[in-house]
């Protein structure tokens, strides 16, 4: 049986799931792909431009709604507390649901409001004066329109996280964060979060770990988060891989996790500080 953990919402959330970031003209097939081969949890993001693709690889898969476990994401441009609800529904449209099980903060900036997603001035970008907490105020309001399951935050930092859970009421379901065997932010509490399986697929102690299980290097990766208890989000668009990450879905012994426990770089590959116009993760490993 597929692991799953069970979320503060008392929904159970699969602990593999399936990225849609990148690769845009290819997720349609790709998320057919990964419906066909068992995933029943997919990620993607208004930003990702993949809600389409998505929406046209459940409706083709025939699988009933109840069954799946989809997740999106608040751009940075629609924080603003009276574009939340419309943000969402404008997601919603394009993945013809009726609702989503998780919605997100992509990000804790806030950029100039309107339809543009990279909304820019002299090369920089545009940002608004807009509380965070505000924002997550209005994501509360979504839960009781049946358009949402469960809320929560990505990127988020310590401090930002502390901050909201003091001033806000619902606290969120899911931090998703960057954390893989390299990153490993031990003693920060997430749910859910993206492994770099493309990164460490040449890291020795992976791939040593792996023989004792049969497992390849990614698949140790994916394992290491599951063992954990967190979600874990690979994607791909070669059938191969999408299927081979599926078999990450097991747990590793205490004597291989305190091995991979040795080889964290606190080596951080996503972080959009600067160039998104303020310094993130600044409490956080990997800075």
């Amino acid at each position: 049986m597929p692991t799953e953990f069970k979320l503060n919402t008392g929904a159970e959330i699969p602990a593999i799931g399936f990225g849609t970031w990148q690769d845009e003209q290819a997720q349609e097939d790709a998320v057919t792909e990964a419906l066909k081969v068992g995933y029943r949890h997919i990620d993607t993001a208004r930003v990702y431009l993949t809600e389409k693709a998505v929406g046209k690889a459940i409706k083709r898969s025939g699988i009933p709604r109840q069954e799946l476990f989809i997740t999106t994401k608040l751009w940075n441009n629609k924080h603003h507390p009276d574009d939340v609800a419309p943000a969402l529904q404008q997601s919603l449209n394009d993945l013809e649901l009726d609702y989503v099980d998780l919605y997100l903060i992509h990000w804790p900036v806030a950029w100039k409001r309107g339809d543009e997603l990279f909304p820019k001035k002299n090369g920089n970008m545009i940002l608004e004066d807009i509380d965070i907490v505000d924002t997550y105020k209005a994501m509360e309001k979504l839960l009781d329109t049946g358009k949402v399951k469960a809320i929560g935050v990505s990127n988020f930092s310590k401090a930002e996280m502390e901050r909201l859970l003091k001033e806000t009421s619902v606290v969120p379901a899911v931090h998703q964060m960057e954390c893989h065997p390299w990153l490993q932010q031990r003693g920060i509490s997430f749910t859910d979060r993206r492994a770099r399986l493309e990164k460490l697929i040449n890291e020795p102690v992976l791939a040593e770990v792996g023989k004792q299980y049969d497992k390849s290097a990614p698949q140790v990766t994916l394992a290491w988060g599951v063992t954990q208890g967190h979600s874990v989000l690979p994607k791909s668009k070669t059938p191969s891989r999408i299927q081979s990450n599926l078999k990450g879905d097991f747990r590793l012994g205490p004597r291989d996790m305190e091995k991979i426990r040795y080889i964290d770089k606190k080596l951080r590959f996503n972080d959009s500080s600067g160039e998104f116009g303020r310094d993130f993760f600044t409490d956080l490993e990997g800075k």
